[in-house]
């Protein structure tokens, strides 16, 4: 065992923590800035630490408080590192958010004038852009289906892009 003395009359006979020590590592840990809430899991952690030690073989410190006292505190800055992270991650997410929502109404904007551009579009342009860049499928496909050669498939997209990006162009949305 790691220490020999009992906690008292209402004390665990196993614990390695003394109430002394415990209420020391409650002190720092309460010093290092963790809410009161989580003081008793930050004591248990430090409890725990020990025991792994005890588990593993390895002699006791010879002075618990002190080493407790210094898990406590490691523990305290790991919290404040932890609560940074999450404060980082939250406003990221947020970011992103209202990129999202800035990204969406711009796409909405510009879904608006392809469809408009796409019908303005000759029959024959718009049904191989279709075909292209809504159903992905290869050139050599969308030449199989129309029966076309592969070059007059090539000829129709590149004129219906060339023929949108202006119109998208003109209409400033690009």
């Amino acid at each position: 065992m790691l220490r020999g003395k009992s906690r008292g009359a209402g004390g665990r006979p196993d614990d390695p923590l003394d109430a002394a020590v415990e209420d020391r590592v409650r002190a720092v840990l309460s010093l290092g800035g963790m809410p009161y809430a989580e003081l008793p899991d930050g004591v248990q952690q430090v409890r725990l630490r020990l025991l792994e030690r005890a588990a593993k073989g390895e002699e006791a410190p010879r002075d618990v408080s002190a080493w407790a006292a210094v898990v406590a505190s490691n523990l305290a800055m790991d919290w404040h590192r932890a609560k940074r992270r999450q404060e980082r991650l939250g406003e990221r997410l947020a970011a992103l958010r209202q990129e999202d929502a800035r990204d969406a109404a711009e796409t909405r904007v510009l879904s608006l004038a392809v469809a408009e551009g796409l019908d303005q579009l000759p029959d024959q342009q718009r049904q191989v852009v279709v075909l292209r860049f809504y159903a992905d499928l290869p050139v050599r496909d969308i030449a199989a289906e129309l029966g076309v050669p592969e070059g007059t498939v090539k000829s129709r997209l590149h004129t219906a892009v060339r023929v949108l990006r202006a119109r998208l162009r003109e209409g400033e949305v690009v």
